[in-house]
């Protein structure tokens, strides 16, 4: 071979293939690294991310806060193997004011119960938005559908998709229908549904294709909906149309209430503490396309037919963490979105951007070089999980420093199922804060009556909190 000629294994370095020299190059740089092969012998054991973790951080991480509300309430909730994080979130909110005013221990509203009718409300919303979307000359194939049959009834949600279920049906107390195993283990049913979604999705499109009249396709979709409630019901149980609450209050006096329906329940024993439709859904998303002071939507994303759009009033950081504060300080807990994954030791329950040291373990960093903009932008971050806030510290300049968050994932983590939060983390991480109207400046509030964008329905500010 003379000088001129390109040998097989140049052939693939110069098409971009990693030839065994670099990977041998790769290794012995690798195995010079005394501390490489300490990280190595430590994760082969041990959590990477507990390895890195950094002990002054989690020695100086205390739950004392300034400002907490009265009553944390027991239990603490565990939603277990489904993603039901933001019904979980929610009831939290509502139980609070709830157990104050009738004066119980312990207490939690039924989860399964929002989460039953959410099933067969999202189910009959996914069957006529695939309608609409199709008549709109959509490809069965190109995006929009893709993402919509990836996950067509999916067990996440958001704020006021809450709003939709708890204004239609009510709430009841989860000893009046309490937790099925496809509840706490949500899957089996999901795999269901999702089968059937994208059969009857080929049906519709059958129809539409033949030019069907609307009559045709509603009366199909009923056909499908007594299908899916059989599904679900079985796996789910049905919730009663009314029921008896028998409880103790704290005097130890017995107490009772009803027959009465799960929405006259909400309406003359939750609402007037606690009234869902009275609170703004405030998010963070600081990509430029998106201006603060307006308000979005996001396309094909909700729960109910003819319920209450999904919105958003685009604020920043500061801003509404600033009108948390002031619920926690009234004695309010909040409702809010974040990514939980990141810069978070689970056990622990701490949420810091300083608790992991990736640089020692890894010899990198992560979460460093992207600004929160450029993570919704390129895929690296969105609202993925809700929780409450019930306590918060504030500075002497009145600036919130820390929250306590109270989870849905059982009392085994963090201080007995609460976790620390840095108000730095939530700049980075957090996305979504529920508040009540009275909170927000009015000119704010009036954003709500604006027409809102619409986001694209992959948009990550659409993601599902689970």
């Amino acid at each position: 071979m003379n000088n001129n000629q390109i040998s097989n294994s140049d052939m693939d370095i110069k098409k971009g293939a990693l030839h065994p020299s670099i990977l041998n190059q790769f290794r012995k740089n690798f195995e010079a690294d005394q501390k490489n092969l300490l990280a190595l012998n430590a994760c082969a054991k041990t959590d990477p991310l507990e390895v890195c973790q950094q002990r002054h951080i989690i020695e100086s991480t205390s739950h004392v806060f300034t400002h907490k509300v009265d009553s944390e309430i027991k239990p603490v909730t565990n939603q277990k193997n489904s993603g039901r994080c933001w019904l979980f979130a929610a009831l939290n909110v509502l139980r609070i004011p709830f157990v104050k005013q009738h004066q119980i221990e312990d207490f939690e509203f039924s989860q399964s119960y929002l989460f039953f009718w959410d099933k067969i409300e999202r189910s009959n919303f996914f069957l006529h938005t695939i309608v609409n979307v199709l008549q709109r000359g959509e490809p069965v194939d190109g995006r929009l559908m893709s993402f919509l049959l990836l996950d067509p009834v999916a067990d996440g949600g958001q704020w006021d998709m809450v709003v939709n279920i708890i204004k239609r049906y009510g709430v009841i107390p989860k000893k009046c229908f309490p937790e099925s195993f496809c509840c706490e283990t949500s899957s089996r049913l999901n795999g269901i549904l999702k089968t059937k979604m994208r059969e009857y999705t080929k049906e519709l499109n059958i129809l539409i294709q033949k030019n069907s009249s609307k009559e045709l396709i509603n009366e199909k979709i009923i056909v499908y909906m007594e299908q899916l409630y059989r599904v679900i019901a079985i796996c789910l149980g049905i919730p009663p149309e009314t029921f008896t609450w028998e409880y103790y209050n704290k005097s130890k006096a017995y107490c009772v209430v009803g027959p009465i329906t799960p929405l006259k329940f909400y309406e003359d024993y939750v609402k007037p503490y606690c009234d869902v439709e009275n609170k703004l859904c405030l998010v963070n998303d600081p990509r430029p396309e998106n201006p603060f002071g307006l308000t979005y939507t996001v396309d094909c994303l909700g729960n109910v037919v003819g319920g209450r759009r999904t919105l958003y009033i685009n604020q920043k950081t500061k801003d509404m963490l600033k009108y948390a504060a002031e619920s926690i300080k009234n004695n309010e807990a909040v409702w809010f979105g974040c990514e939980v994954g990141k810069r978070y030791a689970l056990k622990l329950g701490i949420q810091d951007l300083r608790i992991h040291d990736y640089n020692l373990l890894f010899g990198i960093d992560i979460n460093k070089t992207l600004s929160k903009a450029e993570r919704l932008t390129y895929g690296d971050s969105s609202m993925n999980h809700a929780m409450v806030f019930t306590a918060v510290s504030l500075d002497a300049n009145g600036e919130p420093t820390k929250w306590r968050i109270e989870n849905s994932w059982g009392d085994d983590r963090g201080d007995k199922g609460y976790m620390v939060m840095t108000t730095e983390w939530f700049e980075e991480f957090g996305f979504e804060v529920v508040v009540d109207k009275q909170y927000v400046p009015k000119e704010v509030a009036d954003l709500m009556k604006m027409e809102p964008k619409v986001l694209p329905a992959w948009d990550p500010m659409g993601t599902l909190a689970l």
